[in-house]
């Protein structure tokens, strides 16, 4: 494959539209898992997702321009998914599985096109939402993320020359390939890049791949990003997300639908997926209430994604009830993904070496840290913290309580009464960083 000198092309995004989103399958794997469940179950629900800047001392509508973020969104939803993107998708194996997808499906995603997108600004900030029906708005959550976050990116280096912007990026280079060597160091670990919503830009989360591919070989799993793992070969990743959980506590009618729609949400999962797909997002509404009243099969699934409590401790949390429900941890599967950073991973992973079988999913700080890497100081690439959630579904408002509190997003009432039938045990404020 031809080598992208990324600071040439960098300097160079001066033409009339340089395409940040160049392929509809420039997503992560679990939202066409999702999509797939959503299209056969909930065709008729209607979801609004919106973007949630949370490191609001960042004004990301002064930081980049309005008319570019309107041309790169309007760009995107020209794309179509390609016939040979549809033909990868229906002939390729995924988790050991051929045909994953059903042609049915794949039928009505060949004429997909993401809806419309409503953007106004306010106080610095834009406000960015996708109403209409869920199997729909459910695949503008991550392009929206990459554009906004390449779009700041750009406005930061466009004031760079191309041999400060080569400087830079080799300082990036340099920075991750001292981590790839750090892990490498790991026997037996395994990492997969989960980088694309929050990464720098679509060149160099490839860059940040094909190094991962390279130099920790067979201990680099795979990637998240779709696009990616077919244009390198490699195995794409994911299960499914707070989005889920998030959509049937917003429909349940009472309380104790409410409290039961984690677990409706993995019935109907299981309905289409099965082995390695079996993995547990338990924290949406709190991971300790998630435990409390989880019924026994749930500890027959193939493990469990503790994503918003900090590594260690959640993992141990989860292995304490798999004993507790009569299984052996070391027959189970943990998956680390939030905000991690090498010393996290290396951390993590001494801690639960022989324990359990574990994963770790590499996200913001593989594919965007450029922290001291530019030849002038500035902070205007360090990354921020920026979701993209269901806000509303039918009409009534989404909730995510997280095992962080600083993650919480939704109506402070609905939160209030979210609490209360969830409670708040094993809730800790961390710093969101990424």
């Amino acid at each position: 494959m031809a080598k992208t000198d990324i600071a040439r092309r960098v300097y160079n995004h001066t033409w009339k539209l340089d395409p940040i989103i160049r392929s509809l399958l420039d997503t992560d794997f679990y939202k066409l898992l999702m999509l797939q469940m959503i299209w056969g179950m909930y065709p008729k629900v209607d979801a609004t997702f919106s973007l949630i800047n949370r490191a609001i001392s960042v004004h990301l509508a002064d930081e980049s321009d309005e008319q570019e973020l309107r041309d790169q969104l309007d760009h995107t939803r020209t794309l179509r998914f390609s016939k040979k993107e549809m033909i990868w998708l229906g002939g390729n194996t995924f988790y050991g599985r051929k045909q994953i997808f059903e042609p049915e499906f794949l039928a009505w995603l060949e004429n997909f096109r993401l809806p419309e997108y409503e953007l106004t600004k306010r106080d610095g900030q834009y406000e960015l939402s996708f109403p209409g029906p869920w199997m729909y708005t459910t695949l503008w959550e991550i392009p929206a993320l990459a554009i906004i976050n390449e779009l700041r990116s750009r406005a930061a280096l466009r004031s760079f020359g191309p041999f400060a912007l080569d400087v830079l990026y080799a300082r990036a280079k340099a920075k991750m390939w001292a981590k790839t060597e750090r892990l490498k160091a790991l026997p037996g670990i395994r990492i997969s890049d989960f980088g694309t919503r929050r990464r720098h830009s679509f060149l160099w989360q490839r860059w940040c791949v094909e190094a991962l591919k390279e130099g920790i070989g067979d201990a680099f799993t795979g990637t998240s990003n779709v696009l990616l793992a077919m244009d390198n070969d490699l195995e794409a990743l994911g299960t499914n997300a707070h989005e889920l959980p998030m959509v049937f506590g917003a429909l349940a009618k009472t309380d104790e639908e409410l409290r039961q729609s984690p677990y409706k949400v993995l019935r109907d999962w299981q309905r289409y997926y099965g082995g390695n797909l079996l993995i547990v997002l338990p924290d949406a509404f709190g991971t300790d209430s998630f435990l409390r009243d989880a019924p026994d099969w749930v500890a027959d699934w193939t493990g469990f994604r503790p994503d918003s409590a900090p590594p260690i401790e959640g993992g141990e949390r989860i292995m304490s009830w798999w004993r507790s429900k009569g299984k052996d941890p070391k027959q189970k599967l943990l998956i680390f993904s939030d905000g991690l950073e090498v010393e996290t991973i290396e951390e993590t992973y001494r801690h639960f070496k022989g324990k359990v079988r574990m994963s770790f999913g590499w996200g913001t700080n593989l594919t965007n840290d450029f922290e001291g890497c530019a030849p002038t100081a500035t902070t205007r690439l360090d990354a921020i913290s920026m979701v993209c959630k269901v806000t509303e579904a039918n009409g009534r408002p989404a909730v995510k309580l997280s095992d962080n509190p600083a993650k919480a997003t939704g109506d402070h009432k609905e939160i209030e009464r979210y609490i209360r039938i969830f409670g708040e045990k094993g809730r800790v404020e961390q710093l969101v960083k990424v």
